[in-house]
């Protein structure tokens, strides 16, 4: 049995979002006007990249994703990825860790150290970067939940600082992101959307005047896309995003010179390729423009659409698993071809689990097989000027504008995730999608395609078996840490985070404090959500 043709003769084929192809692009499918939308590398509107050279004279970032266990059984895996040449750290958490619930809290038990490391006193940020040179590697704290990256960064910092490392040498990034509480991986404990933007500000006020070097928000764009948005809502969502932050910030009182390139984003790489390389290059004019021409910020650093970008977990199969080697390489070449700055490459097995190491090292050498072998860094934007892609860009912008514009009239993203717009969007897409492929209009190879020569014939993937002992392991040290510390100094610490909550002060010079006083994750998040509020979703 054969595979069904590429499309329907009679349907004209457009891109996985719906933008229609031309079947051979030419100079008419590219509007009037493309010298002055393009530029040149390195200046506004900064769509062929953010620096003249690019990889020519700065190569991205291999920061490959790593989070699992304990932070003494993570450790292992960053110091691996760091000897085999990744060039910074991407830490993830569990989702109690993200959530600000502590691992010895009930609803904890089952999800201690899956799919992210547990993380709950300053001791467990000792281990976890422990021999790591903090003035010399840049760090990703993937505290994806503002109720948790306020408490993780004062731990990251208590335990720096004690190890006598000064906080203008600490460069990193905070992910930090509103919508990943309220709309992405909602619980029954997340704060209301207000409560939540307010705190991931906190966090970014705090930085900008504190740490120089350190990202505080990584608009999360790449799991806005994994939740079911195309490629034009995850723009939209992800500008909108960084416009509300910007305001805010500048509101605060911030010069936009400082706030602005302080926001970073997070994109993802999917399946459709020439789409792909349009939506980084659109992104990076759309930002500019809105600094340039909405806040009126002469300064070219502030206009910069700084970004890191991690292929497609939900692309990733559990049948014919070692494919996805291909997938991940292919979407990883679409995101150097759209100029990031720094690249995660998922591992084949990641559809079955967490990444194994042989997993974790094939990522990796993808990232020095693109770098060293292909030659494609040694030329800036090389698909600019290409017809396709000059005509995706366009209707990538026009798409991703209207759709910003929308949520702009619904008084920003904040208002558009209190009244559910962001959820219905994100629903509809992901079931439109899941449509296409059971009715086989979206072909997946090992799924509705090519599964003639292929099933069966496929060596099986074990996987990866996460060492054993990681909820005691942290039942332990909290008991630990409360034998050893001042209560009195925590209750005292506490109260205080809580008086501020209720006020309008920053909430990071409390919580840091608290971390002080050796108060955990889990009791700084309920005093917060205690504080604030928790969030009830209109949709439940």
């Amino acid at each position: 049995m054969s595979d069904p043709p590429m499309s329907d003769p009679g349907e004209e084929p457009t891109t996985a979002s719906g933008i229609p192809l031309p079947p051979a692009a030419g100079p008419d499918d590219v509007a009037p006007g493309l010298e002055e939308r393009l530029g040149r590398p390195g200046e506004f509107p900064f769509t062929r990249g953010i620096h003249a050279g690019m990889y020519r004279t700065r190569p991205w970032t291999i920061r490959q994703l790593a989070g699992f266990a304990t932070a003494a059984d993570t450790n292992k895996r960053y110091r691996m990825l760091l000897d085999r040449g990744a060039t910074g750290i991407n830490g993830v958490f569990d989702y109690p860790s993200l959530r600000a619930v502590g691992s010895d809290d009930p609803v904890a038990a089952s999800d201690v150290g899956r799919g992210g490391v547990a993380v709950d006193v300053v001791d467990d940020f000792h281990d976890l970067f422990a021999g790591i040179p903090l003035d010399q590697v840049s760090v990703s704290l993937v505290s994806s939940q503002p109720v948790g990256a306020a408490p993780h960064l004062a731990m990251f910092l208590a335990a720096a600082e004690r190890r006598g490392y000064q906080r203008a040498t600490l460069a990193g990034t905070s992910q930090n992101d509103f919508l990943m509480e309220t709309a992405i991986t909602i619980a029954p404990e997340a704060l209301p959307p207000a409560a939540s933007f307010r705190v991931e500000c906190d966090v970014a006020e705090f930085c900008i005047r504190e740490l120089p070097r350190w990202n505080p928000i990584s608009v999360t764009g790449y799991n806005y896309r994994e939740a079911g948005a195309d490629a034009p809502l995850e723009l939209a969502l992800t500008l909108a995003h960084g416009r509300a932050a910007a305001r805010e910030l500048i509101g605060r009182g911030l010069a936009p010179e400082a706030a602005l390139p302080k926001i970073s984003f997070f994109l993802d790489a999917h399946t459709d390729f020439f789409e792909e390389i349009a939506k980084f290059r659109a992104a990076r004019r759309m930002w500019a423009r809105f600094v340039h021409d909405d806040l009126g910020v002469e300064d070219t650093a502030a206009q910069k659409f700084r970004f890191h970008v991690q292929t497609s977990g939900v692309t990733m199969t559990a049948r014919l698993p070692h494919l996805n080697i291909a997938r991940s390489a292919i979407q990883a070449l679409s995101a150097v071809l759209g100029g990031t700055q720094s690249l995660h490459v998922d591992g084949y097995d990641e559809a079955l689990s967490i990444p194994g190491e042989h997993a974790a090292l094939i990522a990796l050498h993808t990232q020095h097989v693109l770098l060293w072998e292909t030659g494609v860094g040694n030329s800036v934007d090389p698909l600019g000027g290409s017809y396709l892609v000059e005509h995706l860009t366009d209707a990538m912008e026009e798409r991703a504008g209207a759709l910003v514009d929308r949520i702009e009239r619904m008084g920003g993203l904040v208002s558009a995730t209190e009244e559910a717009w962001v959820h219905r969007e994100l629903s509809k897409r992901a079931f439109a999608d899941q449509q296409a492929l059971e009715d086989g209009r979206r072909r997946v190879v090992g799924i509705n395609a090519g599964l003639d020569d292929g099933a069966g014939a496929e060596e099986p993937v074990e996987p990866f078996q996460l060492p054993p002992g990681a909820l005691d392991a942290q039942r332990r040290r909290i008991e630990a840490v409360r034998a050893r510390r001042d209560e009195r100094a925590v209750a005292g610490a506490l109260e205080t985070v809580a008086a501020a909550a209720g006020g309008a002060g920053n909430l990071m010079g409390p919580i840091g404090d608290a971390v002080a006083a050796d108060a955990t994750v889990g009791e700084i998040g309920t005093v917060l959500r205690d504080s604030l509020g928790r969030w009830q979703f209109p949709l439940w």
